[in-house]
């Protein structure tokens, strides 16, 4: 690419907020260092994430979803224990770099915010065990501040279909449909990347307001059933949502794809828990040895941008590329400075600036409008949900399944 798409890149990301739909540093961290944030100097570089605030400045983001992921392997307590751990963590870092970063509730805090020159700092809540199926342990993670859940992670909760995971509900049940109508009461978007198509088509289905996915990628393209299937694309114009489209590169390549899938099938044949992301990292580096491992590249994942505007439409894409939660990246997308890289590469296959912006931020800002502006009227004419699913016990109204 030229130098003189990537200095317009550059300055377009300076004038438009880029927000970026999913950031897993608060878990990476965690895992590394456990809770303790003076052990790593984020103002200055951290060669082992993909995330520092200097690089978060040369990549021109403007505004960050990060991720209080927690794996589905806790349930229940633990779970929610865990989360509100998380959730914790990611105000803990906001409030030891104030001059970096500032915590953003709204749309309007996230434009105020990078007025000012900081990162708006969103929270997205990764997978529906986290909240234990309690629509009131929901209701208080939106209290502290998550403005996303994720309706599944790797595996089935009791209400919904994971994409990863044999189908149980055959989507959403009753009480899945109600945890998407509490969500949308609360202006709290409701996430279906990790959701299998049935959850992703239930969901549509209900919806009050705009659905996203946080970071997925087109399924026309790489046949993972983390993407989205063009037929569930060709519905966001009808919602308003958006498809933030990622980066990991088994989501990107077919080659890639096929390479993880081997890695998989050796990992079950040693009886090892392929779910497990520090299993996984270890079995992945002896299992490189021997089968060479293939490269994504930043122009298939312009690939995969341009394939979802052609099918959902401009104003329908987004990006959410997933760094540090992944262990492998495509090339020219190495961290979270490369977003400029991607602006221009989309530049250069004659985007207009205006499109760029809108990719970048624009259309997920309208979606958390459209979202707090139907939470006010569903909230006006609905009281908060005292529904329990079936079998909980409690106070309330039991949920069929």
């Amino acid at each position: 690419m030229s130098s003189s798409r990537l200095d317009a890149a550059r300055k377009l990301l300076s004038r438009c907020p880029l927000v970026d739909g999913h950031n897993d540093l608060a878990w990476e961290l965690r895992e590394a260092r456990g809770q303790d944030l003076s052990k790593t100097d984020l103002a200055a570089p951290v060669p082992s994430t993909h995330t520092d605030l200097p690089r978060l400045a040369q990549g021109g983001v403007g505004a960050q979803f990060w991720s209080v992921y927690v794996p589905a392997s806790l349930a229940g307590e633990a779970a929610v224990a865990t989360t509100c751990e998380q959730i914790d963590f990611v105000h803990r870092m906001i409030a030891r770099y104030p001059g970096t970063l500032e915590l953003a509730l709204t749309a309007a805090d996230v434009e105020r915010i990078f007025a000012a020159g900081k990162v708006a700092s969103l929270i997205g809540a990764e997978g529906g065990h986290c909240i234990a199926s309690s629509l009131g342990v929901l209701r208080v993670f939106y209290q502290l501040g998550v403005r996303y859940l994720t309706l599944t992670h790797g595996t089935n909760v009791p209400w919904a279909d994971s994409a990863t995971d044999e189908p149980a509900a055959g989507g959403l049940t009753s009480f899945g449909r109600h945890v998407v109508g509490e969500m949308q009461r609360l202006g709290m978007l409701v996430d279906l990347s990790h959701t299998s198509p049935d959850t992703m088509r239930d969901a549509c289905d209900v919806a009050e307001a705009p659905v996203i996915f946080s970071h997925s990628s087109a399924r026309a393209l790489c046949d993972h059933p983390r993407n989205v299937p063009d037929e569930i694309l060709a519905r966001l114009p009808g919602n308003n949502g958006v498809c933030m489209v990622t980066f990991v590169p088994a989501f990107i390549s077919p080659q890639c794809r096929e390479w993880e899938q081997g890695l998989t099938a050796e990992m079950e044949r040693r009886g090892m828990d392929t779910s497990d992301r520090a299993s996984r990292a270890r079995a992945r580096q002896e299992y490189a040895r021997g089968q060479r491992r293939p490269v994504a590249t930043l122009a298939q994942v312009a690939s995969h941008i341009e394939h979802v505007r052609e099918v959902a439409g401009v104003d329908h894409v987004g990006l959410g590329g997933d760094y540090d939660g992944t262990d492998d990246l495509p090339e020219g997308l190495a961290d979270v400075s490369c977003y400029p890289a991607l602006i221009a590469e989309l530049l250069d296959r004659g985007w207009s600036e205006e499109d760029c912006a809108r990719l970048a931020g624009g259309n997920i800002l309208r979606v958390m409008r459209e979202a707090e502006t139907a939470a006010r009227a569903i909230s006006a004419r609905r009281p908060p949900s005292l529904l329990r699913i079936e079998g909980t016990g409690g106070p309330g109204p039991a949920a069929a399944s």
